[in-house]
């Protein structure tokens, strides 16, 4: 007889991990305006480290009073995940320690060259977008740039694409293997034109045909009954799921990255 064919045990997924493991919390990251917690999660054998947002710990907003920002982390991933471009870490929405809140794969920094830069100079020098002139002190200003890096040139879309209203420097993190990720999208979603982020290096140029695909695809799966339509429908209002439609269509329409509106403030304060 024959021995029993064995098994191989099943892998958990990232996103099993967070969603049913147990959540230890180790400390709190007291920079972040809301709270933001710092934690150990454990499941079926396999550990991660995570954040921890609790809808309980979060600021009211008098622009955002529909939903909460835990939710909107979420639907900014599953729109990260719908691109394919996975520029937001793995983020589920679970009880928790002090209720329901948002959990978020950790991601640990990697040293890599600068993505910003103040620069004394009226132009850009090549490999580099301008952003604006800042203020540096005593009356002086020097000009704010970003790197022309294909990464953040995506992340540029997301941010439109999900009306990012707080892009700024300290949410963008260089990971291992040269991936790039996008962090802190509480403020996102709303209906109204909000988008304020560093990344304007591209305002009024041409999309590239890699973005104008995944826009493509982000608008079939917008459609009613398209699989992130259903997902979003759990987390944002329908208004602001018209509206996400509505942005899509208006970046596939002109064919070009968005310019600032003028309604308002275009660079986040501080803005890293």
């Amino acid at each position: 007889m024959s021995a029993p064919e064995r098994i191989p045990p099943r892998s958990v997924t990232t996103a099993e991990l967070l969603a049913k493991g147990e959540l230890k919390v180790r400390g709190r990251i007291r920079e972040a305006s809301n709270a933001v917690l710092f934690c150990s999660v454990t499941y079926e054998g396999r550990e991660t480290s995570c954040v921890y947002k609790p809808v309980a710990g979060e600021r009211p907003l008098w622009d955002f009073p529909d939903g909460n920002l835990a939710q909107r982390e979420v639907a900014a991933y599953e729109v990260s995940e719908a691109t394919g471009w996975g520029l937001v870490p793995t983020t589920v929405l679970r009880d928790g320690p002090y209720g329901e809140g948002m959990c978020q794969l950790w991601i640990e920094a990697a040293a890599e060259s600068e993505l910003l830069a103040l620069v004394d100079a009226e132009e850009p020098e090549p490999g580099w977008k301008a952003i604006g002139f800042a203020e540096v002190g005593e009356g002086e200003t020097a000009l704010l740039v970003h790197a022309d890096d294909e990464r953040l040139r995506r992340l540029a879309v997301l941010d439109a694409v999900i009306n990012n209203a707080d892009r700024k420097g300290g949410h963008l993190l260089p990971a291992d293997e040269g991936r790039l990720y996008g962090i802190d999208h509480g403020v996102t979603f709303n209906a109204e034109n909000k988008l304020r982020t560093l990344l304007w290096g591209w305002a009024g140029e041409q999309l590239t045909p890699e973005a104008v695909d995944v826009l493509q695809g982000l608008r079939e799966a917008l459609n009613a009954g398209g699989g992130l339509a259903v997902k979003l429908a759990e987390l944002i209002t329908v208004v602001e799921l018209d509206a996400t439609r509505a942005r899509v269509d208006a970046m596939l329409e002109s064919g070009k990255h968005p310019e600032p509106s003028g309604e308002w403030p275009a660079i986040p304060w501080p803005p890293v």
